[in-house]
């Protein structure tokens, strides 16, 4: 019997798995499309090994695809203290006036009214926490800030990006995400055409990607862990078109996080901070395309709901067969509960 099996689903270690790091991807294609997909849509014992540009021959009339058209900011400062220590600044989310939520590292060392330099040159100034453990920030010299601000690639993506469009997606056109939604990486414009030609609406809807997608799980019992909010927003005119689609297709696990986010509340804009899990009731999505996930994630604890239990066969397949991990690596397509 599998690990994951003997544990309860309201258990972390239920959503565990061996990760290699060689598996992880470092760097992305050449091609976006020429990532694989694993075809899982039918349950665990008829996986089809497919390619992304393979998509639109599996769409039939009537499925509409919904993306995330969110744009990663340069969030990302490499700052000094005054005193001479270094440190790294994320921000996760601003007011507009020049306010953020920010991630310090180092933090605790780090008092609100100290101000963070690069070359002697005022950035920011820390000011104080909130009730969530982040850091309010205030820009102290927006053009110095722009400048300086890097694409913040995940921590585990340890290899220079030669090209930062390569962690956006074709879609991308709102500001707001500090990481990728990663599912529509793989994306170009040719599979975007094939697809649009066997008339599949692409409807697009936006969730600022921020910690609720990738904040880890600490604590072993899922009932403790609480989601960041990430504000989402939906058009109307898109809204209508996924309500009348015969199948909604939902490109990433945060384009489905915001359609079962709205059809909850009844509101196509807000913020949402739902915690998708076992017992979850789906309503809108009823195919996912996705990147393999990290271990012990929100987003295996996702899939799980979503898929079923077979989730570790997948995976299981995904590692016996080659395909790469997490954001640069391959995707998969999964049906609501065809792996229960």
């Amino acid at each position: 019997m599998a690990e994951g099996s003997r544990l309860s689903q309201g258990d972390l270690g239920a959503y565990d798995y061996s990760l290699p790091k060689e598996r992880i991807a470092q760097h992305p294609l050449e091609q976006r499309s020429s990532a694989r997909l694993l075809d899982a849509r039918h349950g665990p014992k008829a996986i089809v090994n497919r390619l992304v540009s393979d998509l639109p021959d599996v769409l039939l009339p009537g499925d509409v695809v919904v993306v995330n058209e969110s744009k990663v900011i340069p969030a990302r400062l490499r700052l000094r203290r005054k005193s001479g220590g270094s440190c790294e600044v994320l921000l996760i989310e601003g007011d507009g006036e020049g306010n953020f939520k920010a991630l310090i590292r180092p933090s605790k060392r780090i008092k609100g009214g100290e101000v963070l330099v690069v070359d002697e040159s005022p950035v920011l100034e820390v000011r104080s926490e909130d009730s969530s453990g982040l850091r309010l920030v205030r820009i102290v010299d927006a053009e110095l800030a722009k400048r300086l601000g890097e694409i913040p690639l995940p921590p585990y993506i340890e290899a220079e990006l030669s090209d930062p469009e390569r962690y956006q997606t074709v879609f991308a056109a709102r500001e707001g995400s500090v990481a990728a939604p990663t599912a529509g990486l793989h994306f170009d414009q040719a599979t975007i055409s094939a697809i649009e030609a066997k008339g599949i609406e692409i409807v697009k809807i936006d969730l600022a990607v921020g910690l609720g997608t990738f904040l880890p799980i600490k604590s072993e019992n899922l009932s403790d862990h609480k989601m960041h909010e990430e504000a989402y927003d939906i058009p109307v005119e898109s809204w209508l078109k996924i309500t009348q689609a015969k199948r909604v297709l939902a490109v990433g696990t945060t384009v489905l996080r915001a359609l079962e986010s709205a059809k909850l509340t009844g509101e196509l804009s807000g913020r949402t901070d739902l915690f998708v899990r076992e017992g979850f009731r789906f309503q809108v999505v009823d195919i996912l395309m996705t990147n393999f996930h990290v271990p012990r994630s929100t987003l295996v604890v996702l899939i799980s709901a979503f898929y079923g239990p077979a989730w570790r066969e997948v995976y299981e397949y995904a590692l016996q067969n080659g395909y790469r991990f997490l954001s640069f690596g391959d995707a998969m397509l999964l049906s609501k509960g065809a792996g229960g």
